[in-house]
C-alpha cells in the first residue's frame, strides 16, 4: 500500500528501501488509532520527485483527531482553531510577505485554514520526520523504522535536486539532518512552536529567503498564498 501510494519517480528512487517500506507498514497498521489515515500516510510523495523545489521537514503528525492529512504542519481546511505552530507560520507568513506582491517574491494571499495543498502543488514536499504516530499519543511510531526512510528521502532529494533544492530546517531536531544535505541550500531558524517561536523563528522571513534561493537558481518563486 505505502510503497503503490507514491509518484512512480519517488518507486524508482526507493526500490531498494520498499522492504524497509513494507515492514514500518505491517508494524503501524496494526494500530487501530494510526493517523493519518492509511490512505494519506505517503501523501507527500505524491509530486514527482523531479518536481520537488522546496523541502520542508516536520517531526510527527498532528496526534489530535481529525487534524492530521499525510503534509508537516497542515491540515483540513475545517480545521479550528489551527495548530499553533500553524498559527505561528501563519503569522511569520503575514510579515514576511503580506505586503509583497506575486512579482516580488510570492505574494502571500492568506485564508483562515491551514490547507497547504497549494504549497505542496508547486513542489514543496511537506515531509514529517515520522509519518504516523497514534491518536492522541505524539511520537507513538517513533521505534516504527520512519527515520531510516525519511533520512534515505532526503538523501535521494539532494542528490536528484542539488542546489535546486532548498530545504527549510525549523529546531534543532530538523537541523540535525543538514548534513544529508549537503548539495542543497538550506535556511535554518527556531522552530514554530509556542516554546521557542520567539527566539528565533519570528523575524527569520523563511519564505522570502526560500523564493530568494530559488530565484538564484533559476527556479520560480513559491506563491505561498493559502
Amino acid at each position: 500500500m505505502f510503497f503503490e501510494a507514491m509518484h512512480p519517480t519517488w518507486q524508482a528512487a526507493l526500490a531498494g528501501h520498499r522492504t524497509l517500506l513494507e515492514s514500518i507498514e505491517a508494524r503501524v497498521l496494526v494500530d487501530p488509532s494510526v493517523v493519518p489515515a492509511a490512505a494519506l500516510v505517503m501523501r507527500a510523495f505524491e509530486t514527482p520527485l523531479t518536481e520537488v523545489r522546496v523541502l520542508l521537514v516536520g517531526q510527527d503528525p498532528y496526534p489530535t483527531p481529525g487534524h492530521a492529512i499525510g503534509l508537516s504542519f497542515a491540515v483540513a481546511p475545517e480545521v479550528r482553531p489551527l495548530p499553533r505552530s500553524l498559527q505561528n507560520m501563519m503569522r511569520e507568513l503575514t510579515s514576511d510577505l503580506g505586503g509583497a506582491t506575486l512579482f516580488e517574491a510570492g505574494a502571500a494571499n492568506l485564508s483562515s485554514d491551514g490547507d497547504l495543498r497549494q504549497w505542496a502543488a508547486q513542489g514543496v514536499m511537506l515531509l514529517n520526520r515520522h509519518l504516523t504516530t497514534s491518536s492522541g499519543a505524539a511520537g507513538a511510531h517513533f521505534d516504527a523504522g520512519w527515520s531510516q526512510f525519511t533520512d534515505e528521502v532526503i538523501r535521494v532529494l539532494n542528490r536528484a535536486r542539488g542546489s535546486r533544492l532548498v530545504a527549510l530546517l525549523w529546531g534543532a531536531q530538523a537541523q540535525a539532518l543538514k548534513p544529508l544535505l549537503a548539495d542543497a541550500q538550506v535556511i535554518e531558524s527556531a522552530h514554530p512552536s509556542p516554546l521557542s517561536a520567539r527566539k528565533g523563528f519570528f523575524g527569520s522571513k523563511p519564505f522570502s529567503r526560500a523564493n530568494a534561493a530559488l530565484v538564484y537558481v533559476g527556479e520560480q518563486p513559491i506563491n505561498w498564498s493559502c
